[in-house]
């Protein structure tokens, strides 16, 4: 493996989101799969000590969670992905996307994908309930916000839209409850448009 910095991911959620950032940006990365909290724990744990992914490591020096890595990932390409005029706005989507429209996202994402396939259990109805009542509410400003836009800052692509789109690409996977929010499907549409966000682990592994 070259000297390159490295990327640790899994097929996860919030990893697939740093990978399809790196290689939205072209990032010079060797990408690394790796088992953080099974065969691979101990040599996760002292880049990342939460024994997750992803992490991004640069020489001596690791970084972890998905929104770290994209800010410097974004900073070292020279281009707009993070917009400088504009930081306050991107962070204000991805902090919204974390305790809001994501994380509901994310509740049918492990309710109806990770337990079935880990856990041994049936999903947990109750809070499947509880994650469709938040996720309604927090689409409809989406979907509201998309009627007359393209992309959610600025008139550019931006960090912020792969950052609200997390669950998306597990939507019918997860059965997320999208019927009805067309301008979040057209958003999404044309987000698969982009090679490193339809597919982001294509030849990797």
């Amino acid at each position: 493996m070259s000297d390159q910095p490295k990327l640790y991911y899994t097929h996860n959620l919030n990893p697939r989101v740093a990978v399809a950032v790196a290689r939205h940006l072209r990032s010079p990365l060797d990408y690394v799969r790796f088992d953080p909290m099974g065969a691979d724990m101990e040599l996760c744990r002292p880049l990342n000590p939460n024994t997750l992914a992803p992490v991004l490591v640069e020489g001596d020096r690791s970084l972890w969670e998905t929104d770290a890595i994209a800010m410097r990932l974004s900073g070292r390409s020279g281009t707009q992905f993070w917009p400088a005029d504009r930081r306050e706005e991107v962070m204000m989507w991805v902090s919204w996307s974390a305790h809001h429209f994501t994380l509901a996202g994310a509740t049918f994402y492990f309710e109806n994908i990770i337990v079935p396939r880990f856990m041994g259990r049936p999903s947990d109805t109750n809070r499947l309930r509880e994650a469709g009542e938040d996720f309604a509410r927090f689409a409809t400003v989406l979907d509201a916000t998309l009627a007359d836009r393209d992309w959610l800052v600025g008139n550019a692509l931006s960090y912020a839209d792969f950052r609200v789109a997390t669950a998306l690409p597990f939507a019918q996977a997860a059965d997320l409850p999208l019927v009805g929010f067309r301008h979040i499907e057209r958003w999404h549409d044309r987000l698969n448009q982009l090679d490193a966000w339809r597919a982001p682990f294509d030849g990797l592994d």
